[in-house]
């Protein structure tokens, strides 16, 4: 039983004289509160943490209103395209509908001038159409 007190006795004199060697030389496992720092400057990191938020938001940004385009952009197709669909005079399903911003572009085939016609016309009355581009290909079938 003696000679574990020893030994215990022993470690722990060990120990703490490793962490007092550690405090004064500054080296490896201390409590000095010098040596738990990480080198890291906080203001800089505050700084560079501000600037990434600044620069995640305006990218946030860009990328809403770029969904936002392409929500619109999609609405006024399938706008126009209902419409055709909905005609007795349009064969919708041969006429392709593209939208950027407020011009439509209708590109396909249709049967006859009149149908092309109705097709442009359709596009034109849309809310939120300000130029249409007729590429439509008119062929008898």
């Amino acid at each position: 039983m003696r000679l574990i007190r020893t030994i215990l006795l022993l470690l722990v004199i060990g120990v703490v004289g490793v962490f007092a060697y550690n405090y004064w030389s500054g080296n490896g496992w201390t409590l000095h509160p010098t040596a738990a720092s990480s080198g890291i400057d906080a203001d800089t990191a505050r700084k560079q943490g501000a600037e990434v938020a600044r620069d995640t938001a305006r990218k946030a940004g860009e990328v809403a209103t770029k969904v936002e385009e392409a929500a619109a952009d999609a609405t006024l197709t399938t706008k126009i395209k209902s419409k055709m669909v909905l005609d007795d005079y349009v064969k919708a399903r041969t006429i392709d509908v593209d939208t950027k911003g407020s011009v439509v572009t209708l590109t396909g085939i249709v049967g006859s001038t009149a149908e092309r016609d109705r097709a442009v016309r359709l596009a034109k009355e849309t809310q939120g159409v300000t130029r249409v581009v007729d590429k439509l290909e008119i062929r008898k079938e």
